[in-house]
């Protein structure tokens, strides 16, 4: 009886989905996500003990996001080529790390340097890009957007589980020590990554090809209209998000809402977040994902016109937070099977990294950009009707983008 060809293996286990690696991939995105989407609640508690104005708080925030960005498609293109385990395994430690000297910092240089580039370095090699790319290769084309779902999905949880918890260790243990508990969490991801082992050449589900170095796949992607279009909408997701989780509860506290709406808020955005992360890789499976993307950051707009127009209450918060959820992370699997549409996982590390870039560099502008104007005008609405704005800049560049995969020569 001849050998089953890899086709025939791919189809054979079409049917099958690898929840061992998907566990162990959900779980990082958790605990990676987590603390980094609970640095808001940090801000005011560590001022109050340092002295530093909001502007040296948002400035370490802002690099965090910049290095997350420039790392993810570093660690990406070493993920792809020598392992997702050393990648994820370098995260853990990178991360605890920087949370620890961030605990410590006596000068706002220590805060930059732990809170912000070594968590950033911390994110970069252990979030979504990395964590996406190895469930890629093991999950056939037609299931990613789904099994991508349900990755953002265990992000989402991170930041409903981490918003309650780093706020009680906040009051339980002061800002300093919770810090250095969350440090001592990240030391799990190298366990947990054990099973997302392997490279870009490796699994159920990757590509036979490809000889493409990664200066003919950049060439390649960097040509292409439809990734650029894909590159620019997803800097005004990081703009929206970053801005968010990094300033929301001062936000709260200026326009006089209780503290406790802004823990609140924060978990009701990761609780929904979950259902929307889950429901874009269905949706994402079933219809046009450019349209899609379109249609959440119009979404988005139309979500903060409504808060900042409406009287500002308790309730309209929680509502605000409920709608924000759901539209939060809805971006990434629709974003990433874009990506893996076009171009394959041989270098999906990469090319989804330089997506993310972007995505940070809009994240990074965001966070900063609410502390300065912040302490310039007294107010954070530039900011707000800046990211309105940009959600309908969003919508309409993603709305001309060809969901399909280059034209390549034939390979012998």
């Amino acid at each position: 009886m001849p050998a089953a060809t890899p086709a025939a293996v791919r189809t054979a286990d079409h049917g099958s989905l690898p929840w061992l690696i998907i566990a162990a991939g959900s779980l990082i995105a958790m605990l990676t996500f987590g603390p980094r989407s609970a640095m808001g609640f940090f801000q005011l508690p560590m001022l109050a003990d340092t002295g530093w104005d909001r502007t040296t708080f948002g400035l370490a925030m802002a690099i965090q996001n910049l290095c997350w960005g420039l790392g993810q498609p570093f660690f990406g293109a070493v993920a792809d080529r020598f392992g997702t385990w050393r990648t994820l395994a370098l995260s853990g430690l990178l991360y605890a790390s920087g949370l620890v000297i961030m605990a410590f910092a006596n000068a706002p240089i220590w805060l930059h340097v732990g809170g912000g580039v070594l968590v950033g370095l911390g994110v970069a090699s252990g979030s979504f890009g990395i964590v996406l790319s190895a469930f890629a290769r093991n999950v056939a084309p037609d299931r990613r957007a789904f099994v991508f779902g349900i990755g953002t999905a265990a992000g989402s949880a991170g930041m409903f589980l981490f918003a309650p918890l780093s706020q009680a260790l906040i009051s339980a243990y002061g800002w300093s020590d919770s810090l250095v508990y969350l440090g001592l969490l990240m030391l799990l991801v190298p366990l947990f990554a054990i099973p997302l082992r392997g490279n870009a050449s490796s699994g159920r589900h990757s590509e036979v090809l490809s000889t493409q170095t990664i200066g003919e796949a950049l060439k390649e992607a960097l040509g292409h209209r439809s990734y650029l279009l894909l590159v620019s909408g997803f800097f005004v997701c990081g703009y929206q998000v970053a801005f968010i989780t990094a300033h929301f509860p001062a936000y709260l506290g200026d326009i006089g809402i209780d503290a406790r709406y802004a823990v609140i808020a924060l978990a009701l955005i990761g609780f929904f977040n979950i259902i929307g992360s889950l429901s874009a890789g269905v949706i994402s499976q079933r219809y046009s994902k450019p349209y899609f993307l379109a249609w959440i950051y119009l979404g988005r707009s139309v979500a903060v016109t409504a808060f900042l127009l409406i009287p500002q209450t308790p309730t309209s918060v929680i509502v605000f937070a409920i709608a924000m959820g759901l539209l939060w992370l809805s971006t990434v699997p629709p974003t990433n099977a874009l990506v893996a549409i076009m171009f394959g996982t041989r270098h999906l590390g990469l090319l989804g990294g330089i997506v993310f870039l972007s995505h940070q560099v809009g994240s990074f502008l965001g966070v900063w950009m609410g502390g300065y104007l912040y302490d310039r005008f007294g107010s954070y609405d530039p900011v707000w009707w800046l990211g309105v704005a940009l959600g309908i800049f969003a919508a309409i560049v993603h709305w001309p983008i060809e969901e399909r995969g280059v034209a390549r020569p034939a390979m012998a």
